[in-house]
């Protein structure tokens, strides 16, 4: 059992690198929150009625309507307020180890609560930035050029199409999921082009690049039964005096591993500067009154590289110190890996991971001259995800007990297997044509989560989601268009003690990371975002 215990006990740090990569599918639940006003306010059901410039994200086959030279502004505020609670069951505990009166978030009390309005993104150069409190600020700028009497139309936008970040502080319940977290998709370069075949068919296509970076900074804590029973066995034989009464056959007592108490912290920071895609669009106006589209987005196999750092509390690395200079310690350790004691593990890291295939189609119908209705389905691929591969760069004491546990470490490498689930979502917008320069728009937008029940977890809680939009399109002149949306997301979710085994697991033989084991949570997530674009012929 003491042998188990120890494993179990440097599992943590593989864990939460599994959560982070878990949480990658949280990033693709965040696309197409940030992009554009009017494909927002039509609950991003712009298939068949492509936005201006943001046709090469959605279909760029809309390019093709537009004519001359086009210049395009967008500037986004959005506002995440993040909230999770923690609830302690009846009978709360690890090992008999009352949890009210030991856990600290709780302190004492039945219920802890987090909550955060701070968003954090990653710089290339300078790392994850927490960003000042207040609504960030997303803007995106494009341009395209149809030369005179070409059916050609090129195009470019910078934009964010995947945007996830946010930090907590020292003290946050939160905090041993994420004190600080960012995911985020950045497209820099997009050259792309429409082609009006004739009156009825447009095609497009686009290549886009862009920067993928993940970015966390987190304690950690493992409440296990097997760690309580520690806990048990150093206050049976009084480690607080300070000496190892089982010395020198065993050592228990370098330092305090209760199940509530910190076992350090973990950093990590990876990027690809260089992330290529293509999109694909095409589009269908057999009548002046129905258009139907259908775009495609393929995936992108990336190596993100960067840096990790795990450090560990005086209390964990002096336990294993004690542990290895003890006979039974050095002949255990001897034999299996088992760590050493290390204060500090720091190195570079790369991930091996897939950026899913995107399809979505969609129509527009205008079912008279007061009112358009657009209607979108899309499908991901997130069954893509079948492993994460993480590559160190030397031989780490945890990958090194690891791999008694699993068959997917080495001394080196990391798989880390995954269940999601492919999904489909669906958006639909109204259209309200209140003159010929101003039109008003509505939408709704159901996003269905890749994750299944048993993987829950309050990182970042995008788990089924609904949007609400609404928003208005004018004409100023015969050159420039004002567009704006106010967007309203929420996601909340309830997940019962010993349901999610990365989060709140009781089982003694999960070796997954659930640093609230035996607690009821509930998360809540809600976004706001109010954008404006600015569109105009130059």
């Amino acid at each position: 059992m003491m042998l188990r215990k120890t494993l179990l006990l440097h599992w943590v740090p593989f864990a939460t690198m599994l959560l982070l990569l878990g949480n990658f599918a949280h990033a693709q639940m965040a696309q197409n929150l940030a992009v554009d006003p009017k494909a927002l306010s039509l609950g991003n059901a712009v298939t068949a009625d492509p936005p201006g410039l943001a046709s090469i994200h959605y279909n760029p086959a809309g390019l093709a309507d537009l004519k001359g030279r086009h210049l395009s502004v967008t500037l986004l505020n959005v506002i995440a307020k993040i909230q999770a609670e923690y609830y302690a069951p009846e009978g709360y505990n690890v090992f008999g180890i009352d949890g009210v009166e030991n856990d600290p978030i709780l302190r004492g009390n039945n219920r802890a609560k987090s909550k955060t309005k701070n968003i954090a993104i990653y710089m290339p150069g300078f790392g994850l930035q927490r960003l000042p409190k207040g609504p960030a600020l997303a803007p995106s700028l494009g341009f395209s050029i149809n030369p005179p009497g070409s059916k050609f139309t090129f195009g470019n936008l910078t934009y964010g199409p995947e945007i996830l970040g946010f930090y907590r502080t020292d003290k946050d319940p939160a905090r041993y999921l994420g004190k600080a977290l960012a995911l985020q998709r950045f497209t820099y370069l997009s050259p792309s082009f429409g082609y009006e075949i004739n009156d009825d068919w447009k095609v497009g296509m686009g290549i886009t690049l862009s920067q993928q970076a993940l970015a966390l900074d987190t304690f950690l804590r493992a409440p296990n039964l097997l760690v309580g029973f520690a806990e048990t066995l150093q206050d049976a034989f009084s480690c607080e005096t300070g000496q190892e009464p089982l010395a020198p056959f065993l050592g228990l007592c370098g330092g305090d591993i209760g199940p509530w108490d910190d076992i350090g912290g973990m950093s990590i920071q990876v990027q690809e500067t260089v992330s290529p895609k293509y999109h694909l669009g095409v589009l269908w106006e057999p009548t002046d009154w129905f258009t139907w589209g259908a775009a495609y987005q393929s995936e992108a196999d990336m190596k993100l590289k960067g840096t990790y750092d795990l450090r560990y509390t005086d209390d964990w690395a002096g336990f294993w110190q004690s542990f290895n200079g003890s006979i039974i310690g050095a002949v255990t350790s001897g034999i299996f890996s088992l760590p050493s004691g290390l204060p500090r593990e720091a190195g570079n890291l790369s991930i091996d991971l897939t950026h899913p295939q995107h399809f979505q189609t969609g129509i527009s119908v205008r079912l008279s001259h007061l009112l358009t209705v657009n209607f979108d389905v899309g499908w991901t691929d997130y069954s893509a995800w079948d492993a994460f591969l993480l590559k160190f760069d030397r031989e780490l004491e945890f990958l090194n007990a690891a791999r008694i546990l699993s068959p997917n470490a080495t001394p080196t490498t990391l798989k880390i297997p995954l269940e999601y689930e492919d999904v489909w979502n669906v958006g639909f917008g109204i259209k309200q044509h209140i003159t010929n320069r101003l039109d008003l728009h509505m939408g709704m937008e159901f996003r269905d989560s890749p994750i299944p029940d048993n993987r829950r977890e309050s990182m970042a809680p995008l788990n089924d989601a609904k949007l609400y939009t609404m928003g208005l399109s004018y004409l100023w002149d015969r050159e420039t268009r004002l567009t704006f949306n106010l967007s309203y997301m929420r996601s909340s979710e309830f997940i019962p003690a010993d349901t999610s085994l990365n989060l709140n697991s009781e089982s003694v033989l999960n070796i997954a990371y659930n640093p609230y084991a035996g607690l009821d949570v509930r998360t809540k997530l809600r976004i706001i975002t109010l954008g404006f674009t600015f569109d105009t012929q130059f």
